[in-house]
């Protein structure tokens, strides 16, 4: 098979659907996103709880997040596969008064964003989850913006908007190589042959570390483990009600239907050294760790009083990417021109996949990116000295310290 593209996309989750569908947005339609599985969002995207919260510790983290929600509220408003964007708000809970410090140095970024966020009583938050108890929260910060979807149905809205502005998507395409010319990028091959291009955009999550090889780079991108809890139905929780997010006690949920999502961020992660497995191999089964999850009911209990007994009738498992610093791998890289990351999204990848894609398409196509997105590129990482083991202890604790203040 003969083929070309202008660019390339490896990877058909939130991100690779999302960079493409923010390249068309721009009017670059000559795009051909590859999948290696037989279906699009497979893999690691539909195992997110699907949360997008704002309230970011810098403005430029809170202005990505406010693009995407952007992005969802017009796709739902809009387009005519919806990505089931539900904006129901969001509140988020201080049990100590340093967490209540730092809501207030939060809502002085939002407002520098131009984000609304407002603090609740006990009693405004009860009215929105009347089942719970919101006695133990020292503050409640309340973002009326925020909300949370479903990966797969907003991977399925990226693609057919893409698709109608002429971008292509390919399943169960493997990539087996990048031919360089010269240093730069000059064709991808797969299994059925090569598709010449000026451009491949990285996009291909717990495989990113592997992409990179391709073209000689080493990158530390490494898969954590993450998971979270659905419970049996209950008779009062409504998809409407807010999501909520609880630091002190690192964790976060939702309503699922009228089920409660549970998930949180353990204190001794579990990661994978990506060059334990090869570009061709699945990624590791991970088995349910009860312990854990029993401990993440138990520190809703202050909260949810019965609703922590309810019984568990799923549990989510998956390997987002983290990097050891905690910041997004966008960009071009400097030693293999047409070679673009959109890799290691520190558990950001369903929810900040609009603004990623916007990021992409900054550094790509403005003759000056914003020195946040010059910030992200892979040279801080291809130009400089590091070593496996620290660069893997650092990545877990990015996980670890999710919900930590200042994080």
């Amino acid at each position: 098979m003969m083929d070309q593209a202008r660019i390339v996309i490896i990877g058909g989750g939130a991100i690779g659907a999302g960079v493409a569908f923010q390249l068309a947005e721009a009017g670059v339609a000559d795009v051909l996103v590859l999948e290696k599985e037989p279906a699009l969002c497979t893999v690691t995207s539909p195992q997110a709880a699907g949360l997008v919260g704002q309230v970011r510790s810098s403005p430029e983290r809170t202005r990505l997040a406010m693009w995407s929600v952007a992005t969802f509220s017009r796709l739902e408003r809009e387009a005519e596969v919806k990505p089931g964007w539900r904006q129901t708000g969001s509140l988020r809970l201080a049990q100590t008064e340093e967490r209540v410090a730092e809501f207030r140095r939060l809502m002085a970024v939002a407002d520098a964003a131009g984000l609304e966020t407002e603090l609740l009583d006990a009693a405004a938050a009860q009215r929105l989850w009347p089942g719970l108890d919101f006695a133990a929260a020292k503050a409640i910060l309340w973002c009326p913006s925020d909300g949370y979807l479903q990966p797969a149905d907003l991977v399925a809205a990226y693609q057919h908007a893409a698709r109608a502005k002429g971008v292509r998507f390919r399943t169960n395409a493997r990539v087996e190589a990048i031919r360089l010319e010269r240093g730069r990028v000059a064709a991808v091959r797969t299994q059925e042959g090569e598709i010449a291009c000026e451009t491949v955009i990285a996009a291909a999550g717990a495989h990113g570390y592997h992409i990179g090889r391709l073209v000689g780079l080493e990158l530390p991108v490494f898969p954590v483990r993450h998971h979270y809890v659905i419970t049996t139905p209950t008779d009062w929780i409504r998809p409407e009600m807010p999501v909520l997010r609880l630091p002190d006690a690192t964790l976060y949920a939702r309503a699922d239907v009228n089920a409660l999502l549970l998930g949180g961020w353990e204190p001794a992660a579990l990661s994978l050294d990506p060059r334990r497995y090869g570009l061709a191999d699945p990624l590791p089964p991970i088995e349910e760790d009860w312990p854990v999850l029993a401990s993440f009911m138990e520190q809703f209990r202050p909260f949810g009083g019965a609703l922590a007994d309810q019984p568990v009738r799923h549990v989510f498992t998956g390997w987002p990417t983290f990097t050891p610093d905690g910041r997004f791998i966008v960009g071009e890289s400097r030693r293999v021109p047409g070679f673009v990351c959109a890799i290691g999204c520190n558990a950001h990848g369903v929810s900040g996949s609009a603004g990623i894609g916007r990021h992409v398409v900054e550094a790509l196509l403005e003759p000056e990116p914003s020195p946040y997105v010059r910030s992200l590129s892979p040279d801080r990482f291809t130009e400089a000295a590091w070593d496996w083991p620290a660069a893997e202890r650092q990545a877990r604790h990015v996980l670890e310290t999710y919900y930590h203040i200042g994080h």
